[in-house]
């Protein structure tokens, strides 16, 4: 049985000083470190980055302590989604990572969403490679993941497959294709143009519609069975309230 977004989708205190963070503070920060440190303190801003997520996600448990298996539950989240960009290495672009990501928002939050794209961005460039792009990618898988969160509190969007998939397309291409692309202008272009930033777009396009479908494939061949195994857990054990 589906579950359905809860009857109070008032967003939380918490989820408004994590738009703030996601709207106005982070991309600040790594907008300081393509100009002002010349990308090359990137660990510095991707724990930054990480710092900043911590924040709402903390205020999760304003009100009692967090409980280790509730923090378990989002590290292994996290580690499933490394390695399974790792386990498709040899395939450029299609990576499960965001649709692992969308679940995570989908079944334990908004905050929780981020930060588990966030936290894999990371981790997994250790693997890929770190370098100025990474800030990019963590802000950008995590960003899908509070989009799913907060969309699936406010009931727009649906724990099915066809819903799922539709937003995993269209959040992947457009939000991560749209924001790496644009990172990629600043990051190895000496002077920003929007004619450089067009050129980019066209030439990432195919990478984008790979990547796309790769979100839309593993909804389908995951979404269920993980969404399902997820509330269970968290029925099971009473976690991570929204």
């Amino acid at each position: 049985m589906q579950e359905k977004p809860l009857s109070d989708n008032k967003l939380s205190r918490r989820t408004l000083v994590a738009i703030a963070l996601i709207v106005l503070v982070i991309p600040a920060t790594i907008l300081f470190g393509v100009f002002f440190l010349g990308d090359r303190r990137y660990y510095f801003i991707s724990l930054l980055i990480i710092f900043y997520t911590m924040l709402p996600f903390i205020m999760v448990f304003e009100k009692r302590k967090p409980q280790a298996r509730e923090l378990i539950v989002i590290a292994v989240l996290a580690a499933i989604a490394v390695a399974g960009r790792a386990a498709f290495f040899m395939l450029p672009q299609f990576k499960p990572v965001v649709a692992i990501v969308i679940i995570a928002g989908l079944c334990f939050g908004a905050e929780a969403g981020f930060l588990v794209g966030a936290v894999t961005g990371f981790v997994s460039n250790f693997f890929f490679g770190q370098g100025p792009w990474t800030p990019w990618q963590m802000f950008c898988f995590g960003i899908i993941g509070f989009l799913a969160g907060i969309l699936f509190k406010k009931g727009v969007l649906q724990k099915e497959k066809l819903p799922l998939c539709i937003f995993g397309g269209l959040a992947t291409f457009f939000v991560y294709g749209g924001i790496i692309d644009l990172g990629s202008v600043l990051m190895f272009t000496p002077k920003f143009s929007w004619q450089a930033l067009m050129a980019t777009y066209i030439s990432g396009f195919w990478f984008n519609i790979v990547h796309a479908a790769a979100t839309v494939f593993f909804l389908l061949v995951i979404s269920q069975p993980m969404i399902e195994k997820l509330d269970r857990i968290k029925i099971k054990y009473g976690l991570i309230e929204r």
